[in-house]
Protein backbone atom coordinates (compact mmCIF):
# COMPACT_ATOMS: atom_id res chain seq x y z
CA UNK A 1 0.00 0.00 0.00
CA UNK A 2 2.82 2.40 0.85
CA UNK A 3 4.50 1.73 -2.51
CA UNK A 4 1.27 2.55 -4.38
CA UNK A 5 0.97 5.86 -2.53
CA UNK A 6 4.60 6.67 -3.26
CA UNK A 7 4.13 5.98 -6.99
CA UNK A 8 1.03 8.19 -7.07
CA UNK A 9 2.79 10.97 -5.19
CA UNK A 10 5.86 10.85 -7.44
CA UNK A 11 3.63 10.86 -10.52
CA UNK A 12 1.87 13.99 -9.26
CA UNK A 13 5.19 15.71 -8.57
CA UNK A 14 6.65 14.97 -12.02
CA UNK A 15 3.52 15.88 -14.01
CA UNK A 16 3.82 19.23 -15.75
CA UNK A 17 1.71 21.91 -14.15
CA UNK A 18 -0.63 22.77 -17.01
CA UNK A 19 -2.70 24.98 -14.70
CA UNK A 20 0.29 27.16 -13.79
CA UNK A 21 1.29 27.50 -17.45
CA UNK A 22 -2.30 28.38 -18.42
CA UNK A 23 -2.50 30.93 -15.59
CA UNK A 24 0.73 32.63 -16.76
CA UNK A 25 -0.58 32.77 -20.34
CA UNK A 26 -3.96 34.05 -19.16
CA UNK A 27 -2.38 36.92 -17.25
CA UNK A 28 0.33 37.65 -19.82
CA UNK A 29 3.03 37.10 -17.22
CA UNK A 30 6.20 36.26 -19.17
CA UNK A 31 8.27 36.02 -15.98
CA UNK A 32 5.98 33.40 -14.47
CA UNK A 33 5.76 31.53 -17.77
CA UNK A 34 9.56 31.47 -18.08
CA UNK A 35 9.78 29.53 -14.80
CA UNK A 36 8.47 26.59 -16.84
CA UNK A 37 11.03 27.04 -19.66
CA UNK A 38 13.94 24.68 -20.09
CA UNK A 39 17.45 26.20 -20.15
CA UNK A 40 17.06 26.57 -23.92
CA UNK A 41 13.96 26.16 -26.05
CA UNK A 42 12.47 26.79 -29.45
CA UNK A 43 10.12 29.76 -29.56
CA UNK A 44 7.96 30.64 -32.55
CA UNK A 45 5.96 33.84 -32.24
CA UNK A 46 4.02 34.62 -35.40
CA UNK A 47 6.63 34.59 -38.21
CA UNK A 48 9.71 34.67 -35.95
CA UNK A 49 11.15 31.31 -34.93
CA UNK A 50 14.45 30.56 -33.24
CA UNK A 51 16.17 28.79 -30.35
CA UNK A 52 16.71 30.93 -27.26
CA UNK A 53 18.04 30.56 -23.77
CA UNK A 54 15.49 31.02 -20.99
CA UNK A 55 16.03 34.78 -20.49
CA UNK A 56 15.97 35.55 -24.23
CA UNK A 57 12.79 33.51 -24.65
CA UNK A 58 11.21 35.43 -21.76
CA UNK A 59 12.00 38.71 -23.54
CA UNK A 60 10.48 37.47 -26.81
CA UNK A 61 7.27 36.39 -25.04
CA UNK A 62 7.15 39.64 -23.01
CA UNK A 63 7.40 41.59 -26.27
CA UNK A 64 4.50 39.64 -27.71
CA UNK A 65 2.41 40.23 -24.56
CA UNK A 66 3.27 43.94 -24.69
CA UNK A 67 1.87 44.24 -28.23
CA UNK A 68 -1.01 41.81 -27.64
CA UNK A 69 -2.47 42.27 -24.15
CA UNK A 70 -3.90 38.91 -23.02
CA UNK A 71 -7.56 38.87 -22.04
CA UNK A 72 -7.97 35.12 -21.48
CA UNK A 73 -6.40 31.76 -22.19
CA UNK A 74 -8.29 28.52 -22.49
CA UNK A 75 -6.43 25.21 -22.58
CA UNK A 76 -8.25 23.15 -25.22
CA UNK A 77 -6.14 19.96 -25.34
CA UNK A 78 -3.43 18.37 -23.29
CA UNK A 79 -1.84 14.98 -23.47
CA UNK A 80 1.16 12.75 -23.90
CA UNK A 81 2.94 12.12 -27.18
CA UNK A 82 2.95 8.42 -28.06
CA UNK A 83 6.46 8.29 -29.50
CA UNK A 84 8.54 9.79 -26.68
CA UNK A 85 6.32 10.44 -23.68
CA UNK A 86 6.61 14.20 -23.91
CA UNK A 87 3.61 16.28 -22.84
CA UNK A 88 1.80 18.91 -24.85
CA UNK A 89 -0.83 21.58 -24.41
CA UNK A 90 -2.83 23.48 -27.01
CA UNK A 91 -5.02 26.45 -26.25
CA UNK A 92 -6.56 29.70 -27.43
CA UNK A 93 -5.19 33.02 -26.24
CA UNK A 94 -7.64 35.90 -26.55
CA UNK A 95 -5.80 39.23 -26.73
CA UNK A 96 -6.50 42.89 -27.40
CA UNK A 97 -5.53 42.30 -31.03
CA UNK A 98 -7.26 38.99 -31.71
CA UNK A 99 -7.11 35.29 -30.99
CA UNK A 100 -3.92 33.24 -31.13
CA UNK A 101 -3.35 29.50 -30.97
CA UNK A 102 -0.70 28.52 -28.42
CA UNK A 103 1.15 25.20 -28.50
CA UNK A 104 3.67 24.10 -25.88
CA UNK A 105 5.66 20.90 -25.65
CA UNK A 106 7.31 19.68 -22.48
CA UNK A 107 9.87 17.07 -21.57
CA UNK A 108 9.54 16.31 -17.92
CA UNK A 109 8.11 19.51 -16.49
CA UNK A 110 10.01 22.00 -18.69
CA UNK A 111 8.78 23.68 -21.87
CA UNK A 112 10.99 22.67 -24.81
CA UNK A 113 8.96 24.43 -27.49
CA UNK A 114 6.45 27.29 -27.45
CA UNK A 115 4.48 28.40 -30.50
CA UNK A 116 2.08 31.34 -30.79
CA UNK A 117 0.26 31.57 -34.11
CA UNK A 118 -2.48 33.86 -35.38
CA UNK A 119 -5.80 32.03 -35.37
Amino acid sequence: MKSILLVLLLGAVTQPNFNAIAKALNSGNATELSRHFDESLEVAVLENEDFYDRSEAQEVVAGFFSSNKPKSFKLMHQGTAKNNGSKYGIGNLQTSSGTFRVYFYLKGDKIQELRIEKE
